[in-house]
């Protein structure tokens, strides 16, 4: 806009629509074999200037319009090669990302399978030491157990000693009434027999507090026991899901090796066709080395029709111009003739008019004898 704006300050309109069709039409008269027009052949073009001119062009056109055929040919010949050559590309970048995508998928499910692999071989060891756990557990218990019930025998056998003395006791009662001596004797063996069975139930207490604690321990550990067996259990799930998981991914393996030997039809695919656009590509070479090749020979025999043209043309222009010379010595002939015809013409003229002019003064020079002679 700013060039129009700044051409129209210029110059008109007009000056600059006519400078620009003699752009093109120099452009034109170039391919057409004319190098020298100039602005003085668009605005005062001589008869000559003209018929070269406009031969070169129709020459031009008859040229082309012969060598359509061959030059569409050759184009629409590597129109399709290229098309070609962009599909089969295309297709190879396809195949090329579903191959990368592929190998993507095929590594992730690698490593998710290292991953899980590893996850169960931890749980696997875990367990292992779990159950061990559980059996040190399960036999610590039994000893326990075991434990128990003999303190448990021991505590009812005591109980019942301590009832055959309080018996005995009861037994002992009416020989109070005896001597003091005798009494006194018998007290000291109560009482001695009382100690050791205090000694012996504060030791029974002692051995029933200690089983009521080892009870409290065993059903502590019972309580884990039990925690531990849940724990076997949902580790069981987990294993039995880890399982699920293997087969899953077993199924993911198979996938992804039939995935691979899709992956392998889709290489030899490509082998294949790169090996075509190999072809097609030397096929295209040889196309194009036989069009460059009829090129040549074409432009050669072009250069050999703007020779004989060239020749053609400066035989015609010789004879244009001898034709041109004949015509103005004609041109000029028949102006002298034309001139010289009309010179007659007008000395013709000018003698009947003093033909006429001569005669009126002699009829009147008669009149006027005619008239004197009468008087």
């Amino acid at each position: 806009m700013a060039g129009e704006d700044l051409a129209d300050r210029i110059f008109t309109p007009d000056t600059r629509d006519l400078m620009g069709f003699f752009v093109i039409m120099r452009r034109l008269l170039m391919e057409c074999g004319i190098h020298d027009f100039t602005f003085q052949d668009l605005y005062k073009p001589t008869r000559e200037r003209l018929v070269k001119i406009f031969s070169y062009i129709i020459n031009f056109i008859r040229f082309r319009e012969s060598q359509t055929s061959v030059i569409d040919e050759h184009f629409n010949k590597s129109e399709r090669t290229k098309l070609r050559i962009e599909q089969l590309y295309n297709e190879n970048q396809d195949k090329e990302n579903h191959l990368q995508e592929l190998e993507r998928n095929s590594k992730a499910m690698e490593t998710q399978m290292a991953a899980k692999e590893k996850k169960q071989k931890e749980l696997k060891q875990r367990l292992l030491d779990l159950r061990m756990g559980q059996e040190k557990v399960l036999e610590k218990l039994e000893m326990v157990k075991e434990e128990q019930r003999r303190l448990k025998e021991l505590l009812e056998t005591k109980t019942e000693q301590t009832m055959n003395v309080r018996q005995e006791a009861a037994k002992l009662r009416p020989y109070t009434t005896q001597s003091p001596a005798v009494l006194e004797a018998s007290l000291k063996d109560l009482n001695a027999n009382l100690a050791a069975d205090k000694a012996a139930i504060d030791a029974l207490d002692r051995r029933g507090r200690a089983l009521q604690t080892s009870t409290d321990t065993f059903s502590a550990v019972t309580q884990d026991v039990e925690a531990c067996t849940r724990l076997l259990s949902d580790l069981a799930q987990d294993i039995k899901q880890e399982q699920e998981e293997l087969a899953k991914a077993d199924r993911h393996r198979q996938a992804l090796s039939e995935r691979s030997n899709n992956v392998r039809d889709v290489e030899r695919q490509e082998k294949l066709l790169t090996k075509q656009l190999t072809n097609i590509n030397a096929r295209t070479e040889k196309l194009r080395r036989n069009a460059e090749d009829k090129s040549e020979a074409a432009r050669v025999r072009l250069e050999e029709l703007k020779v004989v043209h060239q020749k053609l043309i400066e035989e015609r222009t010789d004879k244009s111009r001898e034709i041109d010379r004949r015509k103005a010595r004609i041109e000029q002939t028949e102006k002298k003739m034309a001139d010289l015809k009309e010179a007659i013409e007008f000395e013709v003229q000018q003698a009947r008019e003093e033909y006429r002019r001569l005669e009126s003064h002699i009829k009147l020079y008669i009149d006027e004898m005619d008239q004197s002679i009468g008087y």
